[in-house]
């Protein structure tokens, strides 16, 4: 008898221990489950993936949390969370670990692509969303850690931030069933199409390389990097295997150098093809309501997400009936402005976690 493929999202496939580290060679206090586990891509259709479900040992956590990581890059397993945690190398693993001193548990997707070998959607929201509520599906059917009658918020930052943000916005039709009581986006690229526009000579010209690769990965049929000539697709071949260090690194040195500007890498410009266009609006974050209150927030001198993304993201979510709580930071650009997103999301998030309904269960005294 051969096993069939599940045919819905949100189903555990499998669950090992496996090691997260806060750096080299020092552990998280958690303890760590590998999960593999269905989801839904971008075009409907259901896909494998793969991410990190951590558990406090410390107490007993009093909320599940979908942790959506920034930007890791594009390499297909390098680039996963997972791997990076394996190694204590994940560069969020220090908010991870706070929120575990919390008394969290944390649901951390590698996104579709990543730690399945496949490319990755980046930044396409309508494979993003689905990942972080599929795999808050999977961690509650985790049985011996009795996650499924917690609480549940969402949170991110950057690219983390679009997760999170698409998660919120489609849990009330998409996975109804999750308590989800509160979430925090953090300077999410709400709108891509004005991100392209913005970057097209800036040094995160590089993103737009990023842009084009997630949207044939989640859009095959969309065939977007057409327009690339010849030197054009040689950077394609690059930056598909680069982590994200590297990738701003041969971002900046592409800056400087004009051979390796967008106009000098395409016969013709993507952003001129109506269909690329409407696949990037498709992808834009606010047309309709989160259920849950959500706090939103960003730098002003963000120079990777312009700010006013954040004031158009509140505006379009409070227009439309959602609890939106924003906070613009000034003198904070991209990296800072996690730092501070980070000491003022969490507290928002658990003053709705710990209710009357919801307290932390006790940790029971050994005998």
């Amino acid at each position: 008898m051969t096993n069939q493929a599940p045919k819905a999202a949100g189903v555990l496939i499998s669950c090992e221990p496996t090691r997260a580290r806060l750096f080299p060679g020092i552990r998280m206090r958690a303890r760590a489950w590998a999960v593999r586990y269905t989801t839904t891509a971008a075009t409907g259709g259901i896909i494998e993936a793969t991410g990190t479900v951590l558990v406090p040992t410390s107490r007993a956590p009093h909320a599940l949390i979908g942790y959506a990581v920034g930007t890791q890059g594009l390499a297909p397993r390098a680039s996963a969370t997972s791997a990076q945690l394996a190694y204590g190398l994940e560069y969020e693993a220090g908010f991870l670990a706070a929120g575990l001193r919390r008394g969290w548990a944390l649901a951390v997707p590698d996104y579709p692509g990543l730690g399945t070998g496949a490319t990755h959607p980046y930044v396409v929201g309508h494979a993003l969303g689905p990942a972080v509520l599929d795999l808050l599906r999977a961690a509650r059917q985790i049985a011996h850690e009795h996650l499924a009658d917690l609480p549940i918020a969402i949170t991110g930052y950057s690219e983390g931030g679009c997760a999170a943000g698409w998660a919120l916005q489609l849990h009330p039709t998409y996975a109804p069933e999750l308590p989800v009581v509160a979430g925090a986006v953090g300077a999410a690229p709400a709108d891509l199409l004005d991100c392209y526009e913005r970057h097209q000579r800036s040094p995160y010209a590089f993103l737009l390389i990023y842009g084009l690769i997630g949207l044939d990965a989640a859009y095959p049929n969309l065939h977007a990097t057409r327009h690339l000539n010849r030197r054009g697709r040689l950077l394609i071949r690059i930056f598909r295997r680069t982590h994200i260090v590297a990738a701003v690194i041969l971002g900046f040195i592409g800056w400087l150098l004009p051979p390796f500007r967008v106009e000098s890498c395409v016969d013709e410009h993507p952003l001129d093809d109506t269909d690329v266009r409407a696949h990037l609006e498709l992808n834009r974050l606010g047309d309709s309501p989160p259920s849950a209150p959500v706090f939103i927030a960003t730098g002003r001198w963000d120079q990777a997400i312009p700010y006013r993304q954040t004031v158009e993201l509140n505006a379009r979510w409070a227009a439309a009936g959602a609890q939106v709580t924003m906070d613009l930071f000034p003198r904070r650009e991209h990296i800072t402005g996690g730092l501070t997103f980070a000491r003022r999301a969490y507290p928002f998030l658990d003053s709705h976690l710990v209710t009357p309904n919801h307290r932390p269960r006790r940790v029971p005294e050994a005998s």
